[in-house]
């Protein structure tokens, strides 16, 4: 762990991720076509083409898999997601599983949620949960109920939150010979298709959670008498809101239907939350079902909790992104007036004050002893204000009296250095300037986001990391701002004139 490593322990922690934590068709695919790896959206599973994970776990991901390795992306502007929609000045919006949410609607983005009564009374049957002891007998009588209602005709949804399950079940219906289609992020060009059958007498579809979202499955002819559209969920998910949304594919505008989750206290969130209890009573009843509305309130409380504390880190993490916010204002301010006027010789003007006044201020001693202004003037040289003024010109001199004499004098040599060929820097001011800016943001939004993955170490140290953020963060920021200044007025000083039949800048 000593300083000079800290690249390899990086690297290292990035390879142990991609190896151990990292699941093949959980959190991404392999695009073997197009030799790339596609990170799955958890929530949505689908396909979040063109993403990237950062600090280089993508290439480590891309290496585990022998997949050409990619260059890293370099982040060009960032916000999240609440401050983004916090820029619009109103904000509504409509969906049918809200009300699980309706706390942080409020807290964060002062909107109530309102329940509207449906078109038409809800038909559907919400059976408890059937929990078994492990996976291997949950998932044994879930396929045993797939087949039971094929048999009977009636259509069948099975929904899984990762590829990987989607896979094991489709193996499993395979075995038992019943005819099926797959729906997960690696065929989804397939989706319309599959969608437009699964309500279809005797189809069975096994989907991800993509097909929970914004589709209606319509009934064929038939089908409402033997009990409309079965949805099966192979595990709750974290979010009651992702389990409402596969329940409300089933009984739409008030057609019959069903739903049912099949869990086991081997599933993930039940082994995070709220498992312990039920272990010794599962050993007992080895792989016998039990359907009680205390078991199925017990997920519903482990659900809760994890809501809980991803909602916590939601506001986290816009605590700190609020901080980012107030710098990206100005930053966009200052980028966007360049943007939009043609002359922008008033903000090198300014630019060229800043960088004068803060050489000065660094090197100035009110008692005016000669290495002081020689070192002072040394200074200005390196930035390119060679020969400015002399020791003679401000010996004596305040502060203020320093920088108005040295920006008067560096000005009028730029003014007079351009003078020919005005009409063709003034652009050249305009496109360097939002270069060195674009750049210099890029680059600090990199080294805020390692600033923010190190400073919950100050908690040890008594401090709070959030206070600590916003102070490091404010004076990174200034020193962004000077850089940006000096790189642009160094580059205006060393311009070079030449003289010719088309004199250039």
């Amino acid at each position: 762990f000593n300083l000079a490593h800290t690249q390899l322990l990086h690297h290292i922690n990035q390879a142990l991720k991609a190896n151990y934590v990292m699941l093949r068709d959980i959190e991404y695919v392999v695009d073997e076509e197009n030799d790339e790896i596609v990170i799955v959206d958890p929530n949505t599973g689908r396909l979040m083409k063109g993403r990237q994970w950062s600090d280089g776990l993508h290439q480590a991901v891309e290496a585990k898999e022998g997949i050409s390795i990619k260059q890293e992306t370099t982040t060009l502007a960032t916000i999240t997601y609440q401050n983004f929609f916090r820029l619009y000045n109103k904000l509504c919006g409509m969906t049918g599983t809200a009300k699980t949410e309706e706390e942080e609607f409020l807290e964060i983005y002062n909107m109530y949620v309102f329940e509207i009564p449906t078109n038409r009374p809800v038909a559907r049957i919400d059976y408890p949960d059937a929990v078994y002891g492990t996976k291997k007998a949950k998932f044994n009588a879930l396929v045993d109920e797939v087949v039971e209602r094929h048999a009977a005709g009636q259509p069948v949804l099975v929904g899984t939150i990762a590829v990987e399950t989607s896979e094991l079940i489709s193996k499993y219906l395979k075995e038992r010979h019943i005819p099926h289609e797959v729906l997960n992020a690696k065929n989804n060009a397939r989706e319309a298709d599959i969608i437009a059958k699964a309500g279809q007498k005797g189809a069975v579809t096994i989907a991800t959670n993509m097909a929970g979202r914004g589709t209606d499955i319509k009934l064929g002819e038939g089908v409402r008498e033997l009990g409309g559209l079965c949805v099966l969920g192979s595990e709750r998910h974290e979010s009651r809101r992702i389990d409402n949304q596969l329940r409300g594919r089933s009984g739409r505008q008030g057609d019959p239907g069903m739903s049912r989750f099949y869990v086991s206290v081997q599933d993930d969130l039940m082994v995070r939350f709220g498992a312990e209890h039920m272990e010794a009573l599962f050993a007992k009843l080895g792989d016998t079902v039990i359907e009680s509305k205390t078991v199925t309130r017990s997920i519903s409380g482990a659900q809760r909790r994890v809501e809980g504390v991803n909602y916590d880190a939601r506001k986290q993490l816009l605590q700190y992104d609020d901080v980012m916010r107030q710098q990206r204002e100005t930053m966009y301010d200052t980028r966007n007036f360049i943007l939009e006027n043609e002359d922008v010789h008033a903000v090198i003007h300014d630019m060229f004050k800043r960088v004068i006044s803060d050489i000065v201020a660094a090197h100035f001693n009110s008692e005016a002893r000669d290495q002081d202004l020689n070192e002072l003037i040394a200074a200005l040289d390196g930035i390119g204000f060679k020969g400015v003024v002399r020791v003679e010109d401000i010996e004596g001199r305040t502060e203020n009296d320093v920088v108005d004499i040295c920006l008067e004098q560096a000005w009028s040599d730029y003014e007079q250095k351009i003078e020919k060929v005005k009409d063709k820097v003034l652009p050249i001011e305009k496109e360097v300037s939002l270069r060195m800016i674009d750049r210099a943001w890029s680059n600090h939004i990199d080294t805020m986001s390692k600033l923010r993955d190190g400073i919950g170490l100050r908690s040890y140290a008594q401090s709070n990391p959030l206070q600590a953020y916003v102070t490091e963060g404010f004076n990174l920021f200034e020193d962004m701002m000077r850089t940006i200044s000096r790189e642009i007025v160094a580059f205006c000083m060393n311009i070079r004139v030449v003289d010719g039949p088309e004199q250039e800048a």
